[in-house]
């Protein structure tokens, strides 16, 4: 993992491949936390799928780094079939243990002004429908069920739309 050299400070900058190992075990510890029966096996390599996020040339991967460490991970690039102007958010985690600390509206403030640089007017994402906390998130950072995708019967996510407003003066 590439170190901080200032300590104390949190960064958010895009995550670089040697960092796939840290990343996914961040992803890891998230994602127990909303399975009251145990993280299920799902045979994913999620080092190696973190590492292909990393590179892809059409997405991007923040992470927020604390002295040294990774405390928190977004994945986002534009969904398969989309408009230009559409981009999803795949992957989104915060350490568990660094919770209600800003870390998550942060990086979230950070998603945003990337997606504003890259001219993206609507996010989409979809979340667990166990994963309450996520939910009550992003509903504080204004997203909303998405109109276009309601859950079916049986399903085990919710789909949510963010309308990416521009900047001032844009």
């Amino acid at each position: 993992m590439i170190s901080d050299h200032v300590k104390g400070i949190r960064v958010i900058r895009t995550a670089v491949s040697a960092e796939a190992e840290a990343i996914a075990v961040l992803h890891r510890r998230a994602r127990a936390t909303y399975y009251p029966e145990g993280l299920p096996d799902d045979g994913v390599d999620w080092t190696a799928a973190w590492r292909g996020a990393v590179g892809r040339p059409d997405g991007q991967v923040l992470c927020v780094v604390e002295a040294g460490a990774i405390i928190g991970v977004a994945s986002f690039r534009p969904p398969e079939g989309a408009t230009g102007e559409t981009v999803k958010l795949f992957q989104f985690h915060v350490d568990p243990d660094r919770w209600r600390a800003g870390v998550g509206t942060a990086l979230h403030t950070a998603c945003l002004e990337q997606w504003r640089a890259d001219g993206r007017r609507t996010a989409v994402l979809d979340v667990h429908v166990d994963n309450r906390r996520a939910q009550a998130f992003y509903a504080r950072q204004g997203w909303m069920p998405d109109p276009e995708n309601p859950p079916a019967e049986g399903d085990h996510h919710l789909y949510l739309r963010y309308t990416v407003d521009a900047v001032d003066g844009e």
